[in-house]
């Protein structure tokens, strides 16, 4: 192997942004205990835990310090089931020491349209512009230097949420997996935010094709239009777009995939094969989100 080239299984020192753990309202590969002690035994930095439904913070909390040995984070989801884009949510969130606020997941509206349904949460009010109420979590990551996610919404909210939180003093603007089959942010977009300073979280799940991975995606099969991305279009992007404002993670926990450590040697591997450095991998996987996380 290339001297230059990340060995495929080595997770020593990285980091992962996005795993989804029990107890969930959904099958979960492990509890929270459970992925930290395999990131641990990995010889993982740190692991960033997930919910559409529940804060996190508080759960990461105790998994740390049951475990030791690794950093475990948590955020908040924007949910109908934590109030929707309810600033109270977060500011508890983020004094529970909260990493990162994504905007509605689940109960987007965008994600919503895309099932065939009416309803559901947009950060745009009816003439376009950011609602009220959009600016006051905008403020509240702002002041505790937290990760402001988009989570499921769609391209052209992203496209209007991002620049203003930037300019609002949200240093850790982070675009959730643009390439998944319900989101396929427009590259052209991608390198326009990026030059504002913001950042995209590429997952690994995203190229599970839905119909095989059955509940393994995320999202159940079926439910979105269009098909996995490939390894080579992520590549791709992270070529145009630019390594240095990209985060590789896997969004990995579904109990029908792989363990998420697993997930993870599986990416860096396949990087590897299409060119991807040490340097460049550390970077993607260890560095930036270690930053993000103010580790």
């Amino acid at each position: 192997m290339d001297e230059n080239r990340l060995p495929p299984v080595d997770l020593t020192g990285l980091v992962d942004l996005h795993i989804h753990s029990a107890p969930d309202v959904h099958p979960r590969f492990g509890d929270d205990i459970e992925i930290a002690s395999q990131a641990r035994q990995a010889g993982m930095r740190a692991v960033l835990l997930k919910s559409h439904v529940v804060p996190t913070a508080d759960r990461a909390a105790i998994a740390e310090k049951v475990v030791g040995g690794i950093r475990v984070f948590g955020g908040l989801a924007l949910n109908q089931a934590v109030g929707g884009l309810n600033p109270a949510a977060v500011e508890v969130a983020l004094q529970m020491g909260a990493k990162e606020i994504w905007m509605p997941t689940r109960s987007a509206a965008h994600v919503l349209r895309q099932e065939g349904k009416t309803g559901g949460l947009t950060v745009l009010g009816d003439s376009g512009e950011l609602r009220p109420v959009v600016y006051e979590i905008i403020d509240l990551v702002a002041r505790a230097e937290a990760i402001l996610a988009t989570g499921h919404i769609s391209p052209g909210e992203s496209a209007g949420l991002s620049p203003e939180a930037v300019r609002r003093g949200v240093m850790k603007v982070l675009i959730t997996h643009p390439e998944a089959a319900f989101i396929r942010m427009p590259l052209d977009l991608q390198a326009s935010l990026a030059r504002e300073g913001v950042f995209f979280e590429r997952c690994f799940v995203d190229t599970i094709p839905p119909a095989g991975a059955g509940a393994a995606g995320p999202h159940p099969a079926g439910s979105y239009p269009g098909k996995a991305v490939t390894l080579e279009e992520i590549a791709q992007a992270i070529r145009t777009v630019g390594v240095h404002s990209t985060v590789l993670s896997t969004d990995f926990g579904q109990k029908a995939n792989p363990a998420p450590v697993e997930g993870m040697r599986a990416y860096l591997s396949g990087l590897v094969g299409l060119g991807f450095t040490v340097q460049e991998l550390q970077r993607m996987a260890g560095e930036i989100p270690a930053h993000l996380l103010g580790l």
